[in-house]
């Protein structure tokens, strides 16, 4: 099992799902693609490894605005993954301490079949912090600075995963997810 405490490892801590809605995704050559049919089995927890970097397209503000999560078939297999994420701040790095995020899911959500090597995507969009400093939250709460997010896909497992540049900041523990996509969100 990788190491949770390690950035960008995952683990098949519990995290706690949460209401979701999707946003549009980016413009990138699939590297796996939905299949029409599809006969594969759910990707399992061990066949995935899963990064995090912050999204070129974000909203304004001095938090993290957005991220995007790539998740790559490590397994010698074709697999399938699909839906919204649900998403869990993990404080401290620890993800018996999860603090589960608000998910508003956007976009539809279809099978991406991902062949050995194969890569899909999720973006997570966060209530932006405003301001310097330490900023501040537009609805008047306090900002939040998690070092890792858990990430469950549906019949994939959690996914325990640090920023390749930072700390995930935001506000309000709301969160809007896109559906696992075979293409790479902005």
């Amino acid at each position: 099992m990788p190491d949770a405490s390690k950035p960008g490892s995952s683990t098949s801590a519990p995290s706690t799902p949460s209401a979701s809605r999707p946003t549009p995704a980016a413009s990138t050559p699939p590297a796996s693609t939905p299949a029409p049919g599809n006969s594969a089995a759910a990707c399992a927890a061990s066949a995935l490894k899963a990064t995090a970097r912050q999204a070129a397209v974000r909203p304004a503000g001095t938090g993290t605005g957005a991220a995007v999560v790539e998740f790559t078939n490590g397994s010698g297999h074709t697999c399938v993954l699909k839906g919204h994420p649900t998403v869990a701040g993990a404080g401290n790095g620890s993800p018996e301490m999860n603090v589960p995020l608000t998910v508003k899911p956007t976009g539809a959500a279809a099978s991406v079949e991902m062949a050995p090597g194969g890569r899909a995507w999720v973006k997570l969009t966060f209530v932006q912090v405003q301001g310097e400093g330490d900023g501040y939250c537009a609805s008047g709460s306090a900002p939040v600075v998690y070092p890792t997010m858990v990430v469950r896909l549906p019949e994939s497992g959690a996914y325990q995963v640090a920023l390749d540049d930072g700390q995930f900041a935001e506000c309000d523990d709301t969160v809007t997810v896109t559906a696992v996509s075979a293409l790479r969100p902005s």
